[in-house]
């Protein structure tokens, strides 16, 4: 008779699963809460004690450490040696190991949990079980995860046992499961010494979903979401429409991370490959939009559009007017979901805008590398800035400066941006030199560039960029300081009357 030995935190589909074996002729072993469950289910499966003739110890610490469970799953069968010890010690093959782990994400995920609650979930019987039976997989079937109870069982009840090439599947599954279960568990002790960059790094994530394809056709790619995501896409309820590409995904998440930004301002951003075309803020999210739009009303098609406020009807029908990717908001009202889903293919997602960023690292993966470094959650406030001109900015100015600051932090270097009344009037992204940035947002915003103020992401090594904006009737400028020329730009300034602030940060995004 083959055995199975059972012991799970996760019981979904258990009891139909064992039947299943017991129906093929297997036995059952097993532990504690498993083995009451299967009890209570009218099955008679074998206590773990019963097998090695030792009793349970130190609150269920230690119960499956033992010869006569590891010896049974890591005997290699077609070794004479292995099979002359087992049957001397009067150890019994186990054929089929079904475990899966201690709660410790969910653990360490629950309100106000201590640390000594956390420290007993973690498992160590378990994985060792996992890991003894799955490095045995040419002869032992081992199964982690309920969703492949179905696929294990249909071959043992057509085939008598499972084919090598399932069981080897399992075994890879097993060790990517004990693998990130241990991840898990180092990220938690890690975080709580306050190591922020350790000597190694594992980090672990599970799959949302294959996509079509990457960045381009030619390339495969899926979507995975971190271990405990909150503002993210990864945690957005889709509504409606197509399923989410590649670049949806990364333009989606440019979009979010602005927006998170502007907490406590009603606020709307228009994003198109990474980069936003227009940000505007208002009294209303419908006001904000307007602004968002006016901005450049050209470049948003095709784009993604981030809300923090809920998309009611008279919003829903002028973004319908539009070609759109993605809408993002915190919810849609019926009517507004009644509108914008006439539209076949867009994707409408539902995204909590209160959530909080869960990571303070930001992960960049480089050719067999992966480069790690604080979010940039850095925000500038009035009084952290220092005047370097003979001309102070007005309110509205500050007001003006501190908006295209937070903007401008999320353009791709090196970055211009120009604002005028809550809204963006001109961006420039991505050029090889600053001034070639500002002649482009310059070149954007056209006749409404008077009256405007700039943000810069980093200091200006020359003053062309401010003769640039001076010539276009820019008011008043925003930006790190910190060039050995600062002086030359601060003395254009002066011969024009412009204001211009330094932050003492810069904002580099590559």
């Amino acid at each position: 008779m083959k055995r199975a030995l059972v012991s799970v935190s996760d019981k979904t589909g258990l009891v139909e699963f064992v039947k299943g074996l017991v129906d093929c002729g297997y036995e059952i072993i097993s532990t504690g809460g498993t083995k009451k469950a299967l009890e209570e289910a009218g099955l008679n499966p074998i206590g773990i004690s019963d097998v090695t003739g030792f009793p349970e110890i130190m609150d269920g610490r230690v119960k499956t450490l033992h010869p006569k469970v590891h010896g049974a799953l890591l005997c290699v069968r077609d070794n004479p040696e292995h099979v002359k010890q087992l049957q001397e010690l009067g150890i019994e093959y186990i054929d089929l190991v079904c475990v899966n782990l201690y709660p410790f994400k969910e653990t360490v995920q629950k309100k106000g949990v201590t640390h000594e609650e956390i420290i007993e979930n973690i498992d160590i019987g378990g994985p060792s079980m996992l890991r003894s039976a799955s490095k045995n997989y040419k002869s032992i079937t081992v199964v982690c995860d309920p969703k492949d109870y179905d696929k294990v069982l249909k071959e043992i009840q057509e085939n008598g046992d499972t084919c090598p090439v399932t069981r080897e599947f399992l075994a890879a599954k097993v060790f990517r499961h004990t693998a990130r279960y241990d991840a898990m568990i180092a990220d938690y002790l890690t975080k709580k010494t306050g190591e922020e960059f350790p000597e190694s790094l594992t980090i672990t994530f599970d799959k949302v979903q294959d996509l079509r394809y990457g960045e381009n056709p030619h390339q495969k790619a899926a979507f995975y979401k971190g271990m405990n995501p909150q503002y993210s896409l990864a945690n957005a309820t889709q509504l409606h429409g197509k399923e989410l590409s590649y670049n949806n995904i990364q333009d989606g998440n440019a979009a979010i991370e602005i927006l998170k930004d502007f907490e406590g301002q009603c606020a709307a951003v228009g994003l198109k490959h990474m980069n936003p075309c227009g940000v505007g803020i208002g009294e209303n999210i419908e006001a904000a939009w307007d602004k968002a739009y006016e901005a450049d009303p050209v470049s948003i098609f095709g784009g993604i559009v981030a809300l923090n406020d809920t998309v009611e009807k008279g919003l829903a029908e002028k973004l319908s007017k539009i070609f759109l990717e993605i809408i993002i908001a915190p919810d849609f009202t019926p009517e507004a979901l009644e509108i914008l889903t006439r539209k076949k293919n867009i994707r409408l997602m539902k995204l909590d805008t209160t959530l909080s960023v869960n990571t303070s690292l930001k992960y960049t993966n480089v050719n067999d590398g992966l480069l790690v470094q604080e979010m940039d959650m850095h925000q500038i406030k009035e009084e952290d800035l220092r005047c370097v001109t003979n001309r102070k900015p007005t309110p509205e100015e500050i007001k003006q400066l501190l908006f295209g600051w937070k903007v401008v932090k999320h353009v791709k270097s090196n970055a211009i941006v120009l604002v005028k009344d809550d809204m963006t009037i001109g961006v420039g992204a991505g050029q090889m030199n600053r001034v070639g940035s500002a002649k482009i947002a310059i070149e954007e915003a056209g006749e409404k560039a008077k009256g405007s103020v700039m943000a810069s992401d980093a200091f200006f090594p020359m003053p062309d960029t401010v003769e640039e904006a001076i010539k276009a009737g820019v008011t008043a400028i925003i930006q790190p300081g910190g060039s050995i020329r600062d002086q030359d730009s601060i003395d254009v300034c002066n011969e024009h009357g412009i204001a211009m602030v330094y932050t003492g940060i810069r904002h580099f995004k590559h």
